[in-house]
């Protein structure tokens, strides 16, 4: 039987620098990347670098609200 909620989320990650500098016409649009995350190991927010194909670099992309 099991036990409480499940402990594994599916969470979004955004791309941080495309969000804080906007959409523009450089930028046509924000990277997001879907994962997992468990709940009991990870209970902040998850922030990982991931590449970002609109800023062509290596960048934070930060956990999101659905």
């Amino acid at each position: 039987m099991a036990k409480g909620k499940d402990a594994r989320l599916t969470v979004i990650l955004e791309c941080t620098s495309c969000v804080r500098n906007g959409v523009n016409k450089e930028s046509p649009g924000i990277s997001r990347y879907i994962t997992q995350k468990n709940r009991h190991n990870t209970s902040s927010r998850l922030e990982l670098r991931k590449y970002c194909r609109y800023c062509y670099k290596h960048t934070i992309h930060g956990e999101i609200k659905k």
